[in-house]
Order: C-alpha cells, then sequence, then structure tokens
C-alpha cells in the first residue's frame, strides 16, 4: 500500500533539479534572499544525491542574477576567484550594498 504513495527519485530529482536551473533572480529583490534560496537548492540536490561541481553551481547561481550584476561577474570571472559558494553569495551582498549606496 505505501507504494503508491511513494514519488520515485527520478521525479524528485527532476523537479529540484529544474528549480534550481530555473530559478531567475527578479530585478530590484534581494540579492541575500535569492542567494538564501539558491544554497538551498543547492543543499537539496546533494541530499538527494543529484550533486553537481562547485562550478557548476557558481555558474548557474550567477546565470540567475540580473543583468545589473554583470559587472561582478566580470571581475570574478578575470580575476579567477575560487570561493566556496556562501562566501560567492556574502561577496554578491556586499556588491548589492554598495550598488545601493552608490547610487544617488
Amino acid at each position: 500500500m505505501s507504494q503508491i504513495y511513494v514519488v520515485p527519485d527520478r521525479h524528485i530529482r527532476y523537479a529540484a533539479t529544474e528549480a534550481f536551473f530555473d530559478t531567475k533572480m527578479i530585478e530590484g529583490s534581494s540579492v541575500q534572499g535569492h542567494g538564501v534560496k539558491m544554497l538551498s537548492l543547492v543543499e537539496k540536490l546533494k541530499d538527494i544525491k543529484a550533486d553537481h561541481a562547485k562550478e557548476t553551481y557558481i555558474d548557474v547561481i550567477f546565470q540567475s542574477l540580473p543583468p545589473s550584476i554583470d559587472s561582478l561577474i566580470g571581475n570574478y570571472n578575470m580575476n579567477g576567484l575560487d570561493n566556496d559558494l556562501h562566501e560567492l553569495i556574502n561577496m554578491l551582498v556586499q556588491y548589492e550594498t554598495t550598488i545601493e549606496k552608490s547610487t544617488p
């Protein structure tokens, strides 16, 4: 009887992967909130053994950001930075704070 209500692992993996790859930050929303959401999706992928390389996570997080963050992404890639995901999100939050302070 319990087999009827069990969701196959493949469907769970598909839904979690789709959520991670399709999540996009809306321009003007909080980078911190978006970062927390992306980190929770990464943890979910790891929990269900649908793990990816750290570089893939970073690329997808960068692709999920609005164009206003492009200069930070360019600097990150040009300088060959290699942060863990939490450091990356902290860097994005600091960048957002700096941009907000410099905008009249």
